[in-house]
């Protein structure tokens, strides 16, 4: 696991922090488990700071955005909104990572959730797209590689195709993260061949937009780019193990 460097810990203020800076791995709140972190937190305070990074720019009233510790922030976030008492919970104890150890961080954390739960390649492929957006890495290609140094070659390879089909059709797909691997190399696939276009039309054309729906009515356009006579651009072991 990558090294973090050491750094003091300091007060940021919850209106500062912007937890959706860099797509998570995961989101979801489970409810019971919220609820005793919040208990927890009242009768002890937080054991372990989240860890933020400094924006370059600040971006209205955020200045810094979450790396780690999402339900720390998020339990935070609640009890400020229902405790009498707020100015406890008006800030939160956090690490402010530098560009270097931000780095090693963000790929523990990404290394830690993947150990934890099954993460769909469209969120892996989108943790590699926002750490490029937001110049932590200067390519996607680079942010695979400090990202997932433990994936095969051919997992990485998947990534890769994941984060170009996540870019290309952030917003456009509902529940994308729901698509197996061998749906988002399909979509990945087409992308490459030129078919950008008329997948999005297809999109938003579609009356239903359920993810189910929205499968079906790519699928004529996906069975047309896979029978062109352009050379699948994706390399053979990018595919394997298909799913």
């Amino acid at each position: 696991m990558p090294d973090r460097a050491p750094a003091p810990i300091r007060m940021i203020p919850l209106a500062a922090i912007d937890e959706a800076a860099l797509t998570r791995d995961r989101t979801a709140h489970d409810a019971d488990a919220l609820a005793e972190l919040r208990d927890s937190i009242i009768t002890s305070g937080l054991r372990m700071p989240i860890e933020v990074f400094a924006f370059a720019e600040p971006e209205g009233p955020l200045a810094y955005g979450l790396i780690s510790g999402f339900r720390r922030l998020a339990a935070f976030r609640a009890l400020a909104e229902t405790s009498r008492n707020k100015a406890p919970y008006a800030a939160i104890p956090a690490f402010v990572r530098e560009p270097a150890s931000f780095q090693a961080a963000l790929a523990a954390m990404v290394e830690e959730n993947a150990i934890r739960a099954e993460v769909s390649a469209w969120e892996q492929g989108m943790v590699a797209v926002a750490a490029r957006a937001r110049g932590v890495f200067d390519t996607v290609d680079a942010a695979v590689e400090a990202l997932f140094p433990s994936f095969s070659r051919q997992k990485r390879a998947r990534i890769r195709a994941a984060a170009l089909a996540a870019e290309e059709l952030d917003g456009a797909l509902t529940a994308p993260e729901t698509l197996s691997s061998r749906q988002v190399l399909r979509l990945a696939s087409a992308l490459t061949r030129g078919y950008g276009d008329l997948i999005r039309h297809a999109l938003a054309e579609s009356r239903r937009t359920d993810p189910a729906s929205q499968w079906q009515r790519l699928l004529p356009v996906l069975v047309e780019a896979e029978t062109t006579e352009t050379p699948d651009p994706l390399p053979d072991y990018a595919r394997r193990p298909g799913r």
